[in-house]
């Protein structure tokens, strides 16, 4: 565990540049413009998880970006926050964007709204033994920059880790999306809040979207239990304790149905699984226009492996 006094020696006198090591700079003018400097971009991984909202990403994890968020997520290079926050906030800015441009402009564009980022939580002993975490440390950041941008935002980590989950690294796809079915849920309370302003998820870091699928699942289904996204009565379950929930804005209607009890029987499905999900005709999988333009929830990471902005090219 870090000690106050180290915390507050890397704010005053950084030891080197997170990105290069060039000495006393917390991020150097050259890297701070790779971090920076780039358009943020749409990335898709591939394969790309069932449930994946759209994601935005400010910057390819390479290099300096890498070099980067290590440094702040497991050497605590807590100054770092602020150049990585700014680098979210472009990317939330974008997705905000595309959502209202791809008919979402319904909620995304309520005036007076606040933009709500949500930080994928990272686990209990990860926190614990990196003495803080790093998606809300960075998420707190980006909020600080929209606001200063003239963009109302806040942070909401009403997200939960309801069972243990396994260290991610050295899994595949397939084996983190397994990992991960489940794990997350919405606190108590949060529905209500997350009906509040458009809804961004945020983390540092996209490889596989194991982790942002599991977290816009469980958002939805906090959303479903609680009513509608614009804040209506709760809906009624059927015969199966199925919940059907109609979303979408100017006509592109969605329909997403989630099953209410246990996990066993939560409609927690594995990725790529379509039981329990009601789709209309034509429609793609996914639910609440998952992975599209108009959907009413979007995600933004700092970076994304280089790979998942081939999406870009096509």
């Amino acid at each position: 565990m870090r000690g106050w006094w180290q915390d507050l020696t890397d704010l005053v006198l950084p030891a080197e540049c997170g990105g290069c090591g060039r000495s006393r700079t917390v991020l150097c003018p050259e890297c701070r413009a790779v971090l920076g400097g780039a358009v943020p971009s749409r990335v898709r991984p591939v394969p790309e998880p069932f449930g994946l909202p759209v994601v935005h990403a400010a910057a390819r994890y390479a290099d300096a970006v890498r070099a980067a968020l290590l440094a702040h997520k497991e050497r605590g290079a807590l100054a770092l926050a602020a150049p990585l926050g700014t680098a979210l906030a472009g990317a939330v800015r974008a997705g905000l964007r595309e959502a209202c441009a791809g008919g979402g402009a319904g909620r995304f564009g309520r005036a007076g709204a606040p933009v709500l980022l949500v930080p994928v939580p990272s686990a209990r002993g990860a926190v614990r033994a990196r003495g803080h975490d790093p998606a809300r440390r960075i998420a707190l950041a980006a909020a600080g920059e929209l606001r200063r941008a003239g963009m109302p935002a806040r942070v909401l980590a009403v997200l939960r880790q309801r069972r243990a989950v396994a260290d991610q690294s050295g899994l595949n796809s397939r084996q983190r999306l397994d990992n991960l079915a489940g794990a997350l849920a919405v606190a108590p309370g949060g529905a209500r809040l997350l009906a509040g302003g458009p809804v961004v998820l945020v983390d540092d870091l996209m490889t596989t979207g194991a982790s942002l699928a599991e977290a816009a699942r469980a958002v939805r289904a906090a959303l479903a239990e609680g009513g509608s996204v614009y804040g209506g009565t709760p809906a009624e379950a059927d015969a199966y304790g199925r919940v059907a929930v109609e979303f979408g804005a100017h006509g592109d209607s969605t329909t997403a149905v989630y099953t209410a009890g246990s996990r066993e029987n939560t409609g927690e499905q594995r990725a790529g699984s379509t039981k329990g999900v009601v789709r209309r005709a034509g429609e793609k999988p996914g639910i609440m226009g998952a992975g599209r333009a108009g959907d009413l929830m979007c995600a933004a990471v700092v970076a994304a492996t280089p790979d998942s902005f081939e999406i870009n090219r096509n």
